[in-house]
Order: structure tokens, then sequence, then C-alpha cells
């Protein structure tokens, strides 16, 4: 069977691929597809990428997107979509090209904190810069996710039982699964059909899906007690943003009769864990609401929502240190500062919610006036450690937090 990638970009961008349904391992890595990639040109991309990351975060441009008019001036918003552009754009050049990412076969880790955010921020920003084609760095994101998910079989996961102990191989290829099919389903999204990678990479997590036991209808979860996004609460966390991506993946994917089942286990999960869940995976409960039916009461959507008005700080902003009980493994203090993670989710999801009133308008103002415009990111700090952040891995909060804090203030154009 030929699979054809449904996506139609201008000729010299990613153009999709073609591949067998279990496609044969090839020594030599080629991309198949209208646009041929071979892994010697991917390596050249992220070679190209991070020589230019001084240029782009100059303030030039390293991406292939021609503009199609000017932008308008970043005043005029109260906020720098260019920059915040740069800064996402430089994060995941950097991640590209970092040692601890490199996986095999010429691919990437898929990492919950930088690339993931990053497949649902940067697109939004296309049209308002006027560009018409993704940027180079997600250029690389993609061949390397729809590489890995053409090549499935042959794939070993990101971590290996051996190596990181027992398990780890199955929580790594569940959550591997899960973010596939966020970032492609994301992409097909804005395409208006959903591509034939993106149903291969949707088969992939629900084979992977559990099926049994307590946590039927959710996947295995990768733990490395690393919260938010590898950490005990992570399973519910990532069970909740698959269901925001099927509740709104087109072709009315949702509605196809093979994957119901699937999809009613998800939602039995969501709703039987609910009430043990910190407010931070409430808050994406929420989010999938607006878009599944039938995850949340009435009564539990306005309990939560009353609960994150209390939780508002004075200035407009929300704290992740108020969002659950966290504890960092190095005992130092939390940093309880409103942040740009906390701030942007949960402006996105009141908004998704159709709540707009004074707590919306206020978090709006929080986050138009606590973006570094040096640098185009929000604050966010680590829930795990007192980490530097100006360090390379400082920087992965605010990776999160700078691609919800631009799907939140887009989500108001």
């Amino acid at each position: 069977m030929e699979v054809k990638n449904s996506r139609s970009w201008p000729v010299g961008t990613y153009a999709g691929n073609k591949a067998g349904k279990t496609a044969p391992a090839r020594s030599n890595g080629t991309f198949h597809g209208d646009a041929t990639m071979s892994i010697s040109r991917y390596r050249n991309c992220r070679v190209f990428l991070m020589s230019s990351m001084a240029l782009v975060l100059a303030g030039g441009s390293a991406c292939p997107a021609k503009a199609a008019e000017k932008p308008k001036p970043a005043a005029t918003t109260g906020w720098d979509r260019q920059a915040a552009a740069r800064y996402l754009d430089s994060r995941e050049v950097w991640w590209q090209g970092w040692d601890r990412a490199q996986k095999d076969h010429g691919t990437l880790c898929v990492s919950c904190h930088t690339q993931a955010p990053y497949a649902l921020a940067r697109p939004v920003l296309r049209g308002a810069l006027g560009e018409n084609a993704p940027s180079a760095s997600e250029v690389v994101l993609l061949a390397s996710v729809e590489k890995r998910v053409r090549g499935w079989d042959q794939m070993p996961p990101f971590y290996s039982d051996e190596k990181y102990g027992t398990g780890k191989e199955i929580e790594s290829r569940a959550a591997e699964s899960v973010l596939n099919a966020v970032i492609l389903s994301s992409y097909d999204k804005r395409q208006g059909k959903l591509g034939e990678t993106a149903r291969m990479a949707l088969d992939h997590a629900w084979a992977l899906q559990l099926q049994t036991g307590p946590d039927a209808g959710a996947w295995t979860w990768q733990n490395f007690d690393y919260t938010p996004w590898e950490s005990k609460e992570s399973q519910y966390h990532w069970a909740a943003l698959m269901a925001v991506a099927m509740g709104s993946a087109p072709d009315h994917y949702q509605d196809e009769a093979k994957v119901a089942a699937n999809l009613a286990a998800l939602r039995g999960y969501l709703r039987s864990h609910y009430e043990a869940q910190p407010l931070l995976n409430k808050v994406v409960a929420l989010w999938a609401s607006a878009r599944m039916p039938g995850l949340m009461t009435g009564p539990d959507r306005s309990r939560l929502v009353a609960e994150l008005g209390r939780l508002q700080r004075t200035d407009g902003g929300w704290s992740l240190a108020d969002l659950g009980t966290w504890v960092r493994r190095d005992n130092t203090p939390l940093e309880t500062r409103p942040d740009g993670y906390a701030t942007g989710l949960v402006v996105l999801v009141l908004e998704e919610n159709r709540a707009e009133n004074a707590a919306v308008k206020r978090g709006i103002e929080w986050l138009k006036a606590n973006q570094d415009k040096s640098t185009g990111a929000w604050p966010a700090w680590s829930l795990n450690k007192n980490r530097d952040v100006k360090s390379d891995v400082g920087k992965f909060m605010s990776d999160a937090a700078t691609s919800y804090a631009v799907l939140a203030l887009e989500a108001r154009r």
C-alpha cells in the first residue's frame, strides 16, 4: 500500500512522503516522496540551522518561509510575535543539535517540554508573521517524527530496559506513540485533512492504549520523576492532551466507528480519575472538555473555573506552584511567582471554554506585560530542581511556557 502525506506546502519545504504499510529498514535512510529528503540532507539542514542560530537570535531569519507582507509592529499588540518565534525556533534548533536528543536511524527524541509544545504553538504564528510555509526547524522536526512513524517496527524505544530499568521500553514507546499522534494530527488540522502518516501514528497510539486494569483507557507513561511531563501525574496529563488533539482532529476523526471504543475508554479514564488529579491536570481536562463532549460534568467545570479565579494573583498571573502539591527533588523551595506556563495554559483553557470574564482579560494583560522582549520568552521555573534558568536545560519550562503563552494570545485574534 502506498502512503502519501496530505500536506501541500510550497516547493522546497517538507511535502510528505511515501512508504510501505510496514516501512522496511533503509541503510541509506532515504525519505521518499514529492520532496525527497535524504539523511544527508536532513543533517545538512541541522547544520544549517545551527550555523544560523546567531542570525535568528539577532533578529534575522533562517527560515525557508517567505513573508507575504510586512507584519504589523509588535507595539500594536503589546507583545512581540517575531521575538517569540525566534525564541521557539532557536530552542528547537538547539534541541535538534543536542547530543542527548539524537536517536537511532538519524532521528530525534520527541520531547514533552520542547518539541511537543513547539509543534502546537509555532504554526499559529505563521499567518500573523506573513509566513507561507513551516520554519526550517519545523521541517526537521516533522521529518524526524514522520520517519519514526513510517519505520515504527524498525525503531527501538527511546529508552531501553537494560540501560534505564525494567519497564522503560514500554513507557517510552507508549509515550512516543501519543506524542507522535498529537504532533501530526495537530499539523494536519491546519491542512484540513488527516494524512496517512498521521493516521498511522494514531493507529500506533491506539494499539498501545491500556485495555484492562485500573488505568484502562490511558497509556503507560514514561516516569523519571520529572513533573509535569515524566512523572506519576503525567499519565493523566498526556491522556487529556490526547483528548484535546482528538477533539479537533480533521475529517471528523472522533466520529469514526473504528476508534469509537478507544475514545470511549479514554473518556472513561479521564472521568474516573479526575478527582484524584492535581489542579494542573484538571486544567488540561477542562481544555479537552471544550473539544470532546462528555469529559466533565457541569458542576465540575464550574468548581474548577471558580477555583482558578481564586488562585489568580493580584497582578493577573497564575503560578504553577499553586496548581499542585509539588516537592522538588533537591528539596529547594519552589518558585512561587506567577509564570508563563501556568498563566498561558489557564488563559488558553478558559478561552477555549468561552469564559470571557475579568480573570481572562487580566491574564491576557499579564502575558503581554511579562514577555522578555530581549529573548521573546516567558518565564517559568522547574518543579523538580533549582535550575539555572539561563542554561539550556534550565529553559525547558520556558520552552513550554512560551508555547502556551503564544497559544493563549493568538486565541484572542
